[in-house]
């Protein structure tokens, strides 16, 4: 059969159908509203009843009337004739990988911001579509980078870990609690003495990098104030937090007078966000 314009899609038609609570009584009020009896089916038992005046029922808007009461043993039900339900639904597996466009996603808005942990993304589990949380992906990637650095010379003859730079702060905000934070502090420093002096990073007010024994592995010994170190610490924080986290270096010293940035060289903190 010949079209003007675009060939319908093929559609799959059912009616609408409607089941009574039947009871010693002439009188049901139909889902959807008709225009008259001849719009409706009705069935009881399972017997069609014939439709019109002075016959098994009449029906105007949502008003059935019958001519006889029903019983609370019978069975009624009816089907709008004139209310034709229509899909186009396909059958199962009939969707082809030809028959999606190729701007199926480019055609949708952007996402302007990052996934949330419960966003999800299609991805081919061994030719399989499956869902993902986005809170799954990217696990051990490189999420951010942030990164500070100061040149002022900084000194110190406190004993207790004081700030060893005003400047040299890196504030990060975690994506999710279940991220790692690397950190890696990069300096030089001495003693003015033969003695020792200890560098540390605080998370806001917790000291995170040091320990008894990572102490002895961040301390610089002078020869007499003459002995310049370069000093890196290098550890990997779980801050759990999605708030936003200040890293600072600090310092103290056995005895004398301790050093940060000797001579204005530059130093460096780098935070690395990484997805646990």
């Amino acid at each position: 059969m010949a079209y003007i314009g675009i060939q319908p899609a093929e559609k799959f038609t059912s009616f609408a159908t409607q089941e009574f609570s039947t009871s010693a009584t002439t009188s049901y009020t139909l889902d959807h509203a008709v225009a008259n009896e001849n719009e409706i089916a009705l069935f009881v038992n399972n017997v069609r009843q014939q439709p019109g005046s002075g016959k098994a029922y009449t029906a105007s808007g949502t008003a059935l009337t019958l001519s006889e009461a029903t019983a609370s043993t019978d069975t009624m039900y009816c089907v709008f004739l004139g209310r034709a339900l229509q899909t186009v639904t396909p059958a199962t597996n009939s969707i082809t990988a030809a028959m999606v466009g190729n701007d199926l996603i480019s055609g949708k808005d952007a996402l302007t911001s990052a996934p949330a942990d419960t966003d999800e993304f299609l991805i081919s589990d061994a030719g399989v579509l499956k869902r993902i949380d986005a809170s799954l992906v990217g696990r051990g990637k490189v999420l951010q980078v942030v990164t500070a650095t100061d040149s002022t010379q900084r000194t110190t003859t406190s004993t207790s870990y004081v700030t060893a730079s005003n400047t040299l702060t890196a504030n990060i905000t975690p994506s999710a609690t279940s991220s790692k934070i690397l950190v890696m502090l990069s300096t030089t420093g001495f003693n003015s003495g033969n003695n020792y002096t200890y560098y540390t990073i605080y998370r806001d007010s917790t000291n995170v990098a040091s320990n008894s024994s990572q102490d002895e592995l961040s301390a610089i010994h002078g020869d007499s104030g003459t002995t310049i170190v370069p000093l890196n610490i290098l550890f990997l924080d779980s801050p759990s937090s999605t708030s936003q986290i200040t890293y600072q270096a600090y310092m103290k010293v056995a005895a004398n007078t301790g050093y940060f940035n000797v001579n204005g060289n530059t130093g460096s903190i780098i935070l690395m966000e990484i997805g646990a």
